[in-house]
């Protein structure tokens, strides 16, 4: 295959792969949108500028804004930060096929605030080359610059978008569209996928009606459901936001006790600010949404603006208006050690019970834990897997779905009481327990079940890519059975596991049944 490519903005030529990337080509930091800065911030993006000649695709474009510790690429390496971020990477096999390949387009976690392609887990080269399909990896908008909704104070002269960050993803999605024949892709057979807040992002897609019509199928990856921003709760943040950029020093509750922002104020104060005060007045936000103990826990995330994203995704499940796409959506086992001991951000188990039910629902649903990691297993299963649960159980009454538990731990984690945690499936899905970020984990004791569970979930993951279904003996899920895959080293199928937690869940959720 050639590594000069013709899109419908021009020619991109893209860079042969060595080593253990051998027999692929990549090409890294395609601009599939104009740069979303100046007047264009907080903006839908605009189709990108067609160029001259042949653009270089060599690397990765820059890594949205974030704290710069989050775009390390290997030891003392670390990506450009830019709002000028919106690009995407291709990597395919470097043989020509002769029918069109599978994609399968990822969106990246980081929990709507930091993230980005080029960090080294998500480099699409091994599974490309392992399962003869085509990976695109996706930048998106986030923090304040993706999912602050300004749209209340939008203006003759100055228009703010909604959920900026999602219509990123569709836009990558629209350009998968036109442009991934030429890289010898099937623009009708695109699977999305996504982990973490890439897995909610792939339900939020499943619910966005703009979406329609650009993928054939899920894969969403440990998401939490929940993480959604209420109009209401957004036009707080909106508020909270524009007054901390103008008074770092403000120390306020969420009660507004001030006259409405004037938009031009607004407008002037946005223009004005650079992206390292916009970064730091979003982690400011974060400190104030923290404390002011919101049904909303994080002030950034897809925006319910009864328009753009019209519902809830579980509402959206519910009602039947998410498309009809075969998914599969599933949980890691240990999902709650890795917040536990790295990154304290998920509730703790008092506030993922508050106002759910009653306190016999509550004692009844406690009882049902161990009294060790009581705390870690139902803040995590209430961020994670009961919405998930939920999630596939409205989903499966009008498209295919397939649920699955992550349960493989390679002997270092398990030791060391981590297990099968949040994010570990990455590491077989791409296949980077060759690559220098994994292969401490495989050669721990671990070389051969680590190329055996990357071997099951890659060609599970291309299976459902290519056909629509993830495996022959892997059954649909319904409320009737609850079959669910658990993913280890060897699979097995169990039905309704922990189903006694389920059913205390769904009666503390208001008595409804997922």
């Amino acid at each position: 295959m050639d590594t000069v490519v013709q899109t419908a903005d021009g020619a991109v030529d893209g860079k042969r792969g060595r080593g253990g990337r051998r027999g692929t080509i990549s090409w890294r930091g395609i601009p599939f949108a104009e740069p979303p800065v100046g007047q264009y911030r907080w903006r839908a993006p605009r189709p990108v500028a067609p160029w001259p000649g042949v653009r270089e695709c060599y690397d990765y474009g820059p890594a949205p804004v974030q704290e710069k510790l989050f775009t390390a690429r290997g030891a003392g390496r670390f990506q450009p930060r830019s709002e000028d971020c919106l690009t995407l990477n291709v990597f395919a096999p470097s043989t020509v096929s002769v029918t069109p390949r599978p994609v399968m387009v990822f969106n990246y976690g980081g929990a709507y605030i930091l993230g980005g392609t080029s960090t080294p887990i998500y480099d699409g080269s091994y599974l490309a080359r392992a399962r003869d399909v085509i990976v695109v990896t996706v930048n998106y908008r986030f923090g304040p610059f993706g999912f602050l909704d300004f749209s209340d104070y939008s203006t003759d002269d100055r228009r703010f978008d909604t959920n900026p960050g999602l219509r990123d993803m569709v836009a990558g999605l629209e350009w998968v569209k036109r442009n991934i024949a030429s890289f010898g892709g099937d623009p009708d057979r695109v699977t999305v996928f996504g982990e973490s807040a890439g897995g909610s992002a792939v339900l939020t897609l499943l619910s966005t009606p703009a979406a329609e019509g650009l993928f054939a199928g899920a894969i969403s990856q440990s998401p939490a459901p929940d993480l959604v921003v209420s109009k209401e709760n957004a036009r707080l943040f909106a508020d909270e936001f524009v007054r901390l950029l103008m008074d770092p020093t403000r120390r306020r509750g969420p009660e507004r006790d001030e006259p409405p922002l004037d938009p031009a104020v607004v407008a002037r104060v946005l223009a004005g600010a650079s992206a390292k005060e916009l970064l730091r007045t979003g982690n400011k936000l974060i400190g104030f949404t923290r404390g002011a103990r919101l049904t909303d826990p994080i002030p950034f995330a897809p925006v319910i603006d009864g328009e753009y994203l019209p519902q809830h995704p579980l509402e959206a499940a519910r009602d039947g208006n998410t498309m009809s796409v075969p998914t599969i959506i599933g949980n890691n086992k240990d999902e709650g050690e890795l917040f536990a001991r790295f990154w304290d951000i998920l509730p703790d188990s008092e506030q993922a019970l508050v106002g759910l039910g009653d306190t016999d629902d509550h004692d009844l649903l406690q009882s049902l834990y161990p009294v060790k990691r009581r705390d870690v297993l139902i803040a995590a299963d209430a961020t994670f897997w009961t919405p998930t649960i939920r999630f596939a159980g409205h989903h499966s009454a009008h498209a295919p779905t397939y649920v699955y538990r992550f349960d493989y731990a390679p002997l270092l984690l398990r030791a060391s009481g981590i297990g099968a945690t949040h994010a570990t499936e990455l590491l077989a899905v791409f296949g980077t327990y060759r690559d220098p970020i994994g292969v401490g984990l495989a050669a721990a004791g671990s070389w051969g079940s680590t190329k055996r569970i990357t071997a099951t979930m890659q060609s599970k993951w291309s299976w459902f890519a290519r056909t629509g279904r993830p495996a022959p003996d892997w059954p649909r899920y319904s409320r009737d059975d609850r079959r669910v895959m658990v993913l280890d080293d060897p699979t097995r199928i169990e039905l309704d596991p922990h189903g006694d937690r389920r059913a205390a869940w769904d009666r503390v959720h208001l008595g409804e049944p997922g």
